[in-house]
């Protein structure tokens, strides 16, 4: 069974998940996303597609704005963000109970400035993804 997008919202406890869930459809697959739907058939594509390697100044907004979702290095970024663009809620809420996933907070936030982290993120609208790099970029 599929998990409603608002049940996902309300399980990583994203205060705005009403105004999002109301800009989408239910049905994952038409998020609206006319153009990315035609150029990336199916979603491993989509999650190659959208994965990069960016800074924390890059993802400060998007930590303001209450959308960036940690995970843990234990696990697969792209499998994590593959489970939640297919509802597979059994597993998204595992990682959440295990503290596997989570939304990150102020403390994480100045670390990662100060120590001026790298991450690979993902972006699972309207979610954004994160896990710290193990690359040494410059």
């Amino acid at each position: 069974m599929k998990m409603p997008f608002y049940k996902i919202c309300k399980l990583l406890d994203i205060s705005n998940y009403a105004s999002i869930f109301f800009m989408i459809s239910e049905d994952p697959e038409s998020l609206n996303y006319s153009i990315l739907q035609n150029s990336c058939p199916d979603t491993d594509n989509q999650i190659e597609k959208y994965t990069g390697i960016v800074s924390w100044k890059y993802l400060e907004t998007h930590f303001l704005n209450g959308s960036i979702i940690y995970v843990d290095k234990s696990l697969d970024i792209k499998e994590v963000g593959k489970a939640i663009a297919e509802d597979k809620k059994d597993k998204v809420s595992s990682w959440l109970s295990s503290g596997d996933i989570l939304k990150p907070g102020k403390t994480h936030a100045e670390h990662w400035e100060k120590s001026r982290t790298k991450f690979v993120a993902l972006v699972i609208s309207p979610f954004v993804l994160i896990k710290e790099s193990t690359k040494k970029e410059n």
